[in-house]
């Protein structure tokens, strides 16, 4: 058939009424058409054409005359050729288009968490929307790092720009954010890290990515023992707090240039705040979508964060809804933490004098503690890590000393010293007497590490609580 010979030999085939094809062509289509379709009224000449694109062969477009009276001839069989191969590059270009962007999407959603880590001190919601846009999906991202001493860091950040190129170089980041987090940094500290990476990568070529198109992150550490939240951020828009009240506010906070910038120091942001309290972080596509300003367009966004929602997720979906056009018009991502607290029933703490005579004396009030709580089954563990914690901060560590245990998804030994050095694992000799504590510590519970802090160093442990 016509169709057929066009798509085998590359070229367009003109047939006419009373050519063996034709008549059979015809007859196939009536077959297939319902009564009254055109091609049971006059169809009299036909010119199939290919439709070529780069190399590649799509399809084929047949064009019928029917009113016409006259049949197709040579100069139309050129015209159609013409007209298929405009018509083919821009289907070539949209079918390469949605394979970018189903490319891209895949790689943006294998990138962000797909199950969020459990932990206590945070009830979190997330939503991501991508870019509705012929621009592509953009490199939006959040995440939700537990770390030591019950506390939790929270985390979005935005690569400006679209396509793979941005998704894979938001998987970078979100790589290095994790794994500067788990040095237990602060946050102006540890932006203070992440933009001197990104620096580095510019310098040698592997990071120019990131410097030309521009990444911004907002970094959030909270702890529900103290109910302090500390933030930091590199050319971000600050986030949200929705007091129990239904009060809600952006955070006042100084926003450092945008990662691989440099120039300026990031500034951390501390704020107290009561249990029950929702921090929402979010990328700028949730205030930056019309021509509205940002001032107008971050009043809305709080009117929407201020009507009642019976939970995190309702709450998500409500301030999509009444924010964002359809489909937004740049990627979106939103973060909800609700707070919890560590009251008194779940935290001990015991100032320890620089005296070895002491450690005795804590290591009892810790397994009485354990008793009341308990948790009697962890008090042979518990005793060997406060024996050895409190041991070396009495040794090598400075005063003031303080032990203090928690009880949260998992029980936390931590030993705090004035003394910023910090200890590190040695494997001990036959014959050393000593040197093999931190070893055992490490064998025993599920983790352990060491955090600078303001006034020193704190040296934890977690172990699984157990059964009962």
């Amino acid at each position: 058939l016509p169709p057929a010979r066009a798509l085998r030999e590359g070229r367009a085939v003109v047939s006419q009424a009373g050519e063996p094809e034709f008549v059979e062509w015809l007859a196939e289509r009536n077959a297939r058409s319902p009564e009254g379709s055109p091609y049971r009224k006059g169809v009299h000449s036909m010119v199939a054409v290919p439709l070529l694109a780069r190399g590649t062969t799509l399809g084929v477009a047949v064009c019928v005359r029917m009113a016409h009276p006259d049949a197709f001839g040579a100069d139309d069989a050129v015209f159609a050729e013409e007209l298929a191969s405009r018509a083919a590059v821009c289907v070539d270009n949209a079918r390469r288009f949605a394979r970018e962007r189903s490319t891209a999407l895949a790689l943006q959603r294998s990138l962000l968490p797909r199950g969020l880590p459990k932990q206590a001190a945070v009830e979190v919601a997330h939503r991501y929307l991508p870019c509705g846009s012929v621009a592509g999906i953009g490199g939006d991202w959040f995440d939700v790092i537990p770390l030591s001493g019950g506390r939790v860091g929270l985390v979005v950040g935005d690569v400006v720009g679209h396509g793979i190129q941005s998704s894979a170089t938001m998987g970078r980041l979100r790589t290095a954010v994790r794994t500067l987090a788990d040095v237990d940094l602060p946050p102006d500290e540890l932006l203070t890290h992440l933009d001197d990476l990104v620096t580095h990568l510019a310098g040698d070529g592997s990071g120019e990515e990131i410097a030309e198109l521009g990444a911004t992150c907002l970094y959030a550490v909270y702890d529900p023992i103290s109910r302090r939240l500390s933030l930091a951020a590199a050319g971000h828009p600050p986030p949200a707090v929705i007091l129990p009240d239904g009060t809600a506010e952006l955070v006042p906070m100084t926003a450092g240039p945008p990662l691989g910038v440099g120039g300026l120091p990031f500034e951390a942001t501390e704020r107290e705040l009561p249990e029950g309290s929702v921090v929402a972080l979010f990328t700028d596509g949730l205030i930056d979508y019309r021509d509205q300003d940002l001032d107008g367009a971050a009043d809305e966004l709080l009117r929407a964060f201020r009507a009642p929602a019976g939970s995190l997720d309702t709450l998500c979906d409500n301030v999509l809804n009444a924010v964002l056009p359809d489909p937004p018009g740049d990627d979106v991502a939103l973060l909800l933490a609700r707070t919890r607290a560590l009251g008194a029933d779940r935290v001990a703490t015991w100032d320890v004098p620089p005296d070895p005579a002491e450690v005795a004396v804590v290591r009892q009030a810790a397994t009485e503690q354990l008793a009341a709580w308990g948790l009697a089954e962890a008090s042979f563990v518990t005793e060997l890590v406060v024996s050895e914690l409190v041991t070396n901060a009495i040794r090598y560590g400075e005063a003031p000393i303080q032990l203090r245990l928690i009880r949260d998804r998992a029980l936390i030994c931590e030993v705090a010293d004035a003394s910023s050095t910090s200890p590190h694992l040695r494997r001990a000799h036959a014959y050393d007497e000593g040197g093999r504590g931190l070893l055992l510590v490490a064998q025993l519970t599920q983790r352990w590490g060491s955090r600078q802090t303001a006034a020193g160093k704190t040296i934890w442990a977690e172990q699984p609580l157990p059964d009962a």
